[in-house]
């Protein structure tokens, strides 16, 4: 699988990763499978956090044996530096490990869980003194809103930034232009996610992805042009949704990837009108 370079780490990352939700509910022997395929196919960057249920306990014992050859990302919803680095200790423990590549301030939506977040007695103190024992390398988010995307990345020097780069939302949300370009503008490593979301649930209809709150793309054919809309960007990686059949899909585009002809790009923003996006601005 193709690599790219994570900003200015000096990393360089799949271009598919792998979400922890995947091995969720699973028993302890599947979620070695899946790991082990997913190694198979070249992956190399696992992304997890703490309120995917079980997830970290999985793919702690799943990860074991490559651990020393994949990079790591873990998430904290926590906005304290008390509570944040309570929650790192515990990522570390179910995941088998004595420290994580990335960590990532996870979900962040309002500017004042910025505020907290960057403030006295905040999260990115618990970051900074986590960086500096050496529990973590990198540092990170990822944001629900462009609004506060824009606003943490004037507070910090981040690593990188984890967003919605994502067809529908791009086109129909007109959601992601701003952040990726200030993205860009300063350097941070880009990684996406919901990049195979195609619209919200409608009402009362029958869920077959029950571990996406959003419904997917509904073939191999949407898949592939999903992931060549997001690869096509400066973007370092797409983090799958939670099935294994999801990733086998983002794999299979990724040994074929090739970026977006203007024809193409003009036939996915097409397909995506009359789409209800997951994320608006």
């Amino acid at each position: 699988m193709e690599k790219r370079p994570l900003g200015k780490t000096g990393v360089t990352l799949s271009v598919v990763g792998f979400g922890g939700i995947i091995v969720m509910n699973e028993s302890i022997a599947n979620a070695r499978r899946l790991v082990a395929e997913a190694v198979s196919r070249g992956i190399n960057y696992f992304d997890v956090a703490p309120s995917y249920g079980n997830a970290e306990e999985r793919l702690g014992p799943a990860l074991e044996p490559y651990r020393k050859s994949v990079f790591l990302a873990c998430k904290t919803g926590e906005r304290s530096r008390k509570k944040a680095w309570l929650e790192l200790h515990g990522s570390l423990r179910r995941l088998r490990t004595d420290h994580v590549d990335l960590y990532q301030l996870h979900g962040v939506t309002t500017l004042k869980e910025v505020d907290q977040i960057m403030g006295a007695g905040g999260a990115m103190e618990a970051f900074l003194e986590a960086r500096k024992q050496g529990l973590i390398r990198y540092i990170g988010f990822s944001a629900h809103s462009e609004e506060a995307a824009l606003s943490l990345l004037d507070h910090f020097a981040f690593d990188s930034l984890l967003f919605p780069f994502n067809w529908v939302c791009w086109h129909q949300g007109h959601f992601g232009p701003q952040v990726l370009s200030k993205a860009q503008e300063k350097g941070l490593g880009i990684l996406a996610l919901k990049t195979l979301a195609k619209r919200k649930w409608e009402e009362n209809e029958e869920r077959k992805w029950q571990k996406c709150w959003y419904a997917p793309v509904d073939n191999y054919d949407e898949a592939r042009l999903a992931l060549r809309f997001t690869l096509s960007k400066p973007i370092t990686a797409a983090v799958s949704p939670g099935h294994i059949e999801l990733l086998r899909w983002a794999c299979d585009a990724a040994d074929e990837f090739k970026p977006l002809s203007q024809e193409e790009a003009t036939q996915v923003a097409r397909l995506s009108e009359g789409l209800d996006p997951i994320f608006s601005r």
